[in-house]
């Protein structure tokens, strides 16, 4: 097919009209239509470009390379010259390259050596609807060095699918466009009972049902959606053990293999062919023949874990967008059908989208990123969707304490540009270098990866398994990692195989998925300059390691008779109970497990845990520690008692009682608990009470006498400035009250309130009753019956503005009447009341 008859040139002239105008678009236009290789070729050829390249952003590795390689076919030229691409460990451009495919992480860095984007004209962000965070970081740079510096910067962005509002108020000026494009109808049909792939694996599933679509007629190419590498390879060796696959060609496609088979996956055949893909064929890549997809649904989605504080890669389940991206691939040439291997109930249950990755990604790399090309203040970074202040937060406190950013000013610091050079979280870039001065890099390397997927050991095995699991791979030990390393090169040397795995308790394929991990950050070290060890390294050496990794997950035992330990940052938590690690009182923990109890309170476990010695602690981060002199309440006392305190950052390691405490400190504390109920003012009674109920009476009904309010807070800071100077509940008995709870009014707003407020009002007949104010509404007037014959109107405060509520009383003390209108009682009530009580009460006077 000439690449001039696909979809997206039914824009090309509005689109090249607008960039020569204005310097900001976007385009929608669905997978298939040539977007992606068609565009670049547009600008370069119609003149946009200037001297310059144009830098195509990609979400994924195996996208970049094979758009490039297709490109490059398209223009008849060698890949690496007019065309090339970039990704992390692989530069195929020259200073000839005028079209560069490159991930989203590749231009980011490129900023902090070239921050003027020096011979870059354009940059195009493709597949922008999946929203990772260096495509977002990436949007910014460019668009705030467009609009300061290189305003003759070209900035595209481009997706299949995409809500454009939001984004074009972001980039507002610019031109949107849309290419409709050329699909054919895709017909989606769903299982009729769910499947629980944790006892009928995906890869069965899936050949199972693709055998039945074949039989029943389907025609075309295949293309089965699996969530990872391991899913995929026993898919293809199902299929190939299938009688219906004979005279397929069965291949698989993900980024982690050889180029040479990833061009064999995409490549056209005389034979049908079936694909078996992760999700680097839900965009970018068009796979031509394709009239059949089976998708199991699952993903491996990138998200943020704060049981370790790093970012992993589990299985999850695609949202709805998802899989229709994926449903697409099979209507581009031809009517097609795709099988969602899950219910329609169930998929309607899904989410409709991914969250962004700013929503669910740690923030870590990316702010040290940031940091190194200046940016003083992440909150003030112009995001296309700002981040959690907690999120950020968090991550600037980790880079702190990995000694990324500098602790008083929060630049990035010389050993946070050394650690930006690795791509890998900083945590364990931070590691790496740390193992490379302990001689530990490769068992670094191994405790790195074991911290990346699920748990190697099987917490139900049974007790034979755990029996033989201790006499194989060794009891209590100074690590739980010891134990994981040993599980993980026994699995690895029996080949993962099941039932040898099983008989340890371990886990065969989480184990699996180590070897890939581990050989990651082995390439990684060897590409920094790291020196990988031979010989075992001492136990000590790792141990090290891991507390300069894991430094913010520090953790002091409280007593030797529990688990309870103190963390770093003001957090409390116990040590697992499955932990190999005991009766050490410094430990650090690689992972950190929150867990909700049945009465909604949190339970903090500390597992993957090392014991630490202090001295290493001084030697490694002697800047980290000082001293303090702290005030405590002892509850069993009731008293404050001082304490002094040599702390590791927050985390108190060495405490002395002893001294005076600090008055404002102590009256503090004793305010705290005598607001909870735990200690007592004897003298704060009733009287103190209807004062401020006084007080608060005026502020509402007489605003424009303008009282200070007394709420809870002006009430905290009476008791405290009453607690001052007592140390003790014994201190606090003879405080007296009233006058220091009067003083929060000068003399002039008191006499306010004994005029407006008064405590009591004067009865014709001399008596002076009680009045009794209320949180809310008007106060009441308590008066035997006689002291009101000659009050004809209702009583009122505040200057005559509220009546009182008039609670009459008998001569017994006793109310016979509520009533906020007297007079109405004199008229219609009173006859009838003094003819009762007059017969109760025949002494009394009654008129």
């Amino acid at each position: 097919m000439n690449p001039k008859q696909l979809p997206i040139y039914e824009i090309e002239t509005a689109l090249v009209a607008q960039l020569r105008q204005q310097p900001r678009a976007i385009v929608t236009a669905p997978t298939g239509s040539g977007k992606s290789t068609q565009v670049p070729q547009m600008l370069l050829d119609r003149g946009l470009l200037g001297a310059g390249q144009v830098v195509i952003l990609q979400p994924r590795r195996i996208a970049a390379r094979l758009l490039a390689a297709r490109v490059a076919h398209e223009r008849h030229v060698q890949l690496g010259g007019e065309v090339g691409y970039q990704i992390r460990f692989e530069d195929v451009t020259t200073t000839a390259t005028r079209i560069r495919y490159v991930t989203e992480g590749i231009l980011l860095r490129q900023f902090l050596s070239n921050p003027r984007l020096e011979g870059v004209s354009a940059v195009i962000f493709d597949e922008f609807h999946e929203r990772h965070l260096y495509g977002d970081l990436t949007l910014a740079r460019a668009l705030a060095l467009q609009k300061t510096e290189r305003p003759d910067l070209l900035i595209l962005v481009m997706s299949a699918t995409l809500e454009a509002a939001a984004l074009e108020r972001y980039l507002a000026p610019c031109a949107v466009l849309e290419s409709l494009g050329r699909t054919f109808p895709v017909h989606i049909d769903y299982l009729g009972e769910p499947v629980d792939f944790e006892h009928d694996p995906p890869w069965e599933v899936a050949v199972r049902e693709w055998e039945r679509l074949v039989r029943a007629g389907a025609e075309g190419d295949t293309l089965v959606f699996m969530p990872g590498t391991y899913e995929i390879s026993r898919t293809v060796q199902a299929l190939q053990c299938s009688p219906l696959a004979r005279g397929w060609v069965v291949l698989p496609l993900h980024g982690e293999l050889p180029p040479a088979d990833q061009d064999a996956a995409v490549a056209e055949y005389d034979k049908r062919k079936v694909i078996v893909a992760t999700n680097v064929a839900e965009t970018s890549l068009t796979i031509p023949g394709v009239r059949i997809v089976i998708d199991a649904g699952l993903a491996r989605i990138p998200r943020f874990d704060p049981h370790r504080g790093i970012n992993t890669l589990l299985v999850e389940k695609i949202s709805r967008a998802s899989a229709d991206q994926r449903a697409g691939r099979a209507g581009r040439t031809a009517p097609g059908v795709c099988l969602r291997l899950w219910t329609l109930h169930e998929h309607k249950q899904r989410p409709p989208q991914e969250l962004p990755e700013i929503r669910r990604l740690d923030l870590a790399e990316a702010i040290l990123t940031l940091k190194a090309a200046g940016v003083a203040s992440i909150a003030d970074f112009q995001w296309l969707e700002s981040p959690e202040p907690k999120s950020v937060e968090r991550s600037e406190t980790l880079l702190r304490d990995l000694g990324a950013l500098d602790e008083a000013t929060g630049a990035i610091t010389p050993l946070g540009r050394r650690m930006l050079s690795f791509p890998v979280h900083p945590r364990y870039a931070r590691m790496l270098i740390a193992a490379h001065e302990f001689g530990c890099v490769r068992a670094a390397c191994l405790a790195a990866a074991l911290t990346q997927g699920r748990s190697l050991l099987v917490r139900s095995a049974g007790r034979d398994a755990r029996s033989d699991r201790d006499d194989f791979l060794g009891g209590e030990t100074t690590s739980d990692f010891f134990i994981l390393m040993r599980a993980w090169s026994y699995a690895d040397r029996v080949g993962y195989d099941l039932n040898k795995c099983k008989r340890l308790g371990i886990h065969a394929q989480a184990a699996r998925q180590v070897r890939p991990l581990f050989d990651f950050f082995q390439r990684i070290a060897r590409e920094q300059g790291l020196k990988l060890e031979q010989e075992a390294p001492p136990d000590e050496a790792l141990r090290r390691c891991l507390l300069v990794g894991f430094s913010d997950q520090l953790a002091v035992r409280l007593d030797g008779g529990t688990l309870r330990c103190q963390l770093v940052h003001g957090r409390r938590g116990q040590i697992a109970r499955e932990s190999a690690v005991r009766d050490v009182a410094l430990v650090v923990a690689a992972e950190i497990h929150e867990i909700e109890g049945r009465a909604g309170d949190l339970n903090v476990l500390l597992s993957l845990v090392t014991a630490v010695e202090p001295d290493w602690l001084r030697e490694l981060f002697p800047e980290d520690f000082h001293e303090r002199a702290v005030a405590l309440y002892d509850h069993e006392e009731k008293r404050v008692y001082a304490e002094r305190q040599r702390l590791f950052r927050d985390l108190p390691l060495e405490v002395k009682r002893g001294g005076q405490p600090d008055e404002a400190a102590a009256a503090a504390l004793l305010a705290a608990e005598v607001l909870k109920g735990s200690l007592k003012l004897d003298l704060w009674d009733a009287a103190v009470e209807q004062w401020i109920l006084r007080v608060n009476f005026l502020v509402t009904f007489r605003p424009d006498l303008a009282l200070p309010e007394i709420g809870e807070a002006e009430r905290q800071l009476m008791i405290e400035q009453l607690c001052l100077g007592a140390f003790s509940q014994k201190d606090l008995r003879s405080k007296p009250v009233l006058p220091v709870v009067k003083s929060w009014l000068n003399g002039a707003q008191q006499a306010l309130v004994e005029k407006y407020a008064p405590e009591r009002y004067e009865l014709p007949t001399g008596h002076r009753a009680r009045i009794t104010y209320g949180l809310d509404g008007p106060p009441t007037l308590a008066a035997k019956i006689q002291d009101l014959y000659d009050v004809k109107g209702t009583p009122a405060v505040a200057g005559g503005r509220v009546p009182m509520v008039v609670q009459i009383l008998a001569p017994s003390q006793r109310p016979v009447q509520v009533t906020q209108d007297l007079a109405a009682f004199w008229r219609d009530h009173y006859p009838r009341v003094k003819k009762e009580l007059q017969r109760k009460y025949p002494k009394h006077k009654w008129r």
